[in-house]
């Protein structure tokens, strides 16, 4: 086995199972580190220890890589992401409007972002990485974003489209963390709530239904704030009127996330039920910040499948031209 390639699929795995981020830079570290060697060099063992970036870990793959053997390390990880989600509607997604790159707190480049995408046949991704008030998630500036979307311009092409996006906060009042200036110039708006999640249920709700109301958004990401699972604890949803905000959202074209995120499983079932009998549209988002957490998509179509979400009303099923249309129908106004 190619030992690039296995340190690359190695990092992926443990994106896609949430693992400590220094782990998956750990190996995607090593496989930079090797990029380009010879197998001459590659088989110089004393010389590839002492290089920067490998560690005792990722040399014992490249050995075993080089032995022709599949690392072990590897085998346990393809073994622990063999029980995968299918459904029908998981086929039927054509891309992805949430995703973090290290411009903010995402873990890689938009670069491999893009590369991982393509793999996983996608041919849109959106690029929404935080606005200015998240600084825990070192959120864009408008400069910043400003700069982002010259990066981005440059690497759609072959059938694939890096869209470009934010996911701005909602602050209290209901308004957007952003220039709108700025936000009229990009593909996909996604707002969400990140902080003072545990308001009161009245100006919770009204937060809500602004954001929802604003013409510049075109998905309410992760609406209750919850956490179910995972390395981060748990947290209560945020209380609001659903019904209140999810007719905002149907009344002005705006799509309710899915959150593909295991930890956040957002909106529960409950709600996403209520949204389907509303009439409102819906994007199944995998909310990655990783290469290896686009796959994450597989949880929210099994979901959505579940619940009974037609396709039809996923704006991820919909084709790049139709997408383009809904994103623009309030900012071309």
């Amino acid at each position: 086995m190619d030992p690039h390639d296995a340190l690359s699929e190695i990092a992926t795995l443990l994106e896609r199972e949430r693992s400590s981020r220094y782990k998956s830079k750990a190996f995607r570290a090593a496989a930079d580190a090797i990029e380009g060697l010879s197998d001459a060099e590659l088989r110089d063992a004393a010389s590839l220890r002492r290089r920067k970036g490998i560690g005792d870990s990722t040399f014992a793959v490249i050995q075993q890589a080089l032995a022709g053997e599949v690392p072990g390390y590897l085998v346990d990880l393809r073994e622990r992401a063999g029980v995968q989600r299918s459904s029908s509607l998981r086929g039927l997604l054509r891309g992805d409007l949430h995703s973090h790159s290290d411009w903010s707190d995402g873990l890689t480049s938009i670069d491999l972002m893009v590369d991982a995408a393509r793999a996983l046949g996608h041919e849109y991704l959106a690029l929404t990485d935080h606005s200015p008030r998240l600084r825990v998630a070192n959120g864009l500036s408008p400069e910043r974003l400003r700069d982002q979307l010259d990066v981005v311009a440059g690497l759609s092409g072959d059938g694939f489209t890096l869209l470009s996006g934010i996911e701005v906060d909602i602050l209290e009042d209901g308004a957007l963390d952003q220039e709108p200036d700025l936000l009229d110039r990009l593909d996909v708006v996604v707002a969400s709530a990140h902080s003072k999640l545990r308001m009161e249920r009245a100006p919770m709700t009204r937060r809500l239904v602004a954001a929802a109301s604003n013409p510049r958004v075109d998905v309410l990401g992760h609406v209750t704030g919850r956490l179910v699972e995972g390395s981060r604890g748990t947290r209560p949803p945020s209380t609001f009127d659903a019904r209140a905000v999810f007719e905002a959202c149907e009344a002005h074209g705006v799509a309710v996330e899915i959150n593909s995120r295991p930890e956040r499983q957002d909106p529960p079932d409950e709600l996403m039920t209520l949204a389907l009998e509303i009439g409102c549209l819906f994007s199944i988002d995998s909310d990655a910040h990783a290469p290896g957490q686009l796959s994450l998509l597989d949880y929210g179509a099994e979901r959505a499948e579940r619940l009974g979400v037609p396709a039809e009303r996923i704006v991820t099923t919909w084709p790049l031209e139709r997408l383009r249309a809904w994103t623009g129908r309030a900012r071309s106004a």
